[in-house]
């Protein structure tokens, strides 16, 4: 497997060694040891989730409190998706910065999101799959979010599907009402940088 830092920090890609032959092939998703060596500490695996998408739906961009919040370790194993990570820990020297990772069969990249970062995606083709290994429980009065199409953040969405055929965006009315990162900052919605750093130096 091989690990790619993005330019938001705590975010990771994986890429794993698929082996085939005329049967199908075969491949290691998740390596307790190589994720403690990049990650500096384990994965606490506390909730499985899965969804599927039309082309053109975007969900998030997602976070939850810190502590706990809700480290994430996402694939796509049918159909592809844009996923996205955004730096929303205020206080961060990348503060409202994002990255991307394509999600697909193809490749079967994975990604990994540290505790305090936004989480968001755009599936790329109808009946796309998204699974994710989350380290803590869903508890709805700890999730937030940040409305996908702030420009303050300037997600640049796919306008194209995987075919390259015009893509429709589609939102959830949640996200839709969602407020801006600066809004959710004013709030104090938002994670500060300083006990995201606390909180993760404790899992070591």
């Amino acid at each position: 497997m091989e690990w790619r830092e993005l330019s938001v920090s705590g975010a990771f890609e994986i890429t794993p060694k698929q082996l085939g032959d005329p049967r199908g092939y075969f491949m290691e998703m998740f390596k307790e040891d190589q994720f403690r060596e990049h990650v500096g500490h384990s994965l606490a695996l506390k909730q499985v989730n899965c969804s599927t998408s039309a082309a053109g739906v975007i969900r998030g961009i997602h976070f939850a409190d810190v502590p706990p919040s809700q480290a994430k370790y996402v694939m796509c194993p049918k159909g592809a998706v844009l996923d996205v990570a955004v730096d929303i820990r205020v206080g961060s020297p990348t503060f409202g910065r994002w990255d991307t990772v394509l999600l697909d069969d193809v490749d079967r990249r994975a990604i990994y999101l540290s505790e305090g970062l936004g989480h968001a995606f755009c599936a790329l083709e109808d009946d796309s799959v998204v699974t994710y290994l989350c380290t803590a429980q869903y508890a709805p009065a700890r999730e937030h979010g940040v409305n996908p199409l702030d420009p303050t953040v300037g997600v640049e969405w796919p306008t194209e599907d995987r075919s390259g055929a015009p893509l429709r965006q589609l939102f959830s009315e949640k996200d839709t009402k969602a407020p801006s990162l600066l809004e959710a900052e004013r709030q104090g919605l938002l994670p500060r940088h300083e006990d995201v750093l606390a909180f993760t130096g404790s899992l070591v």
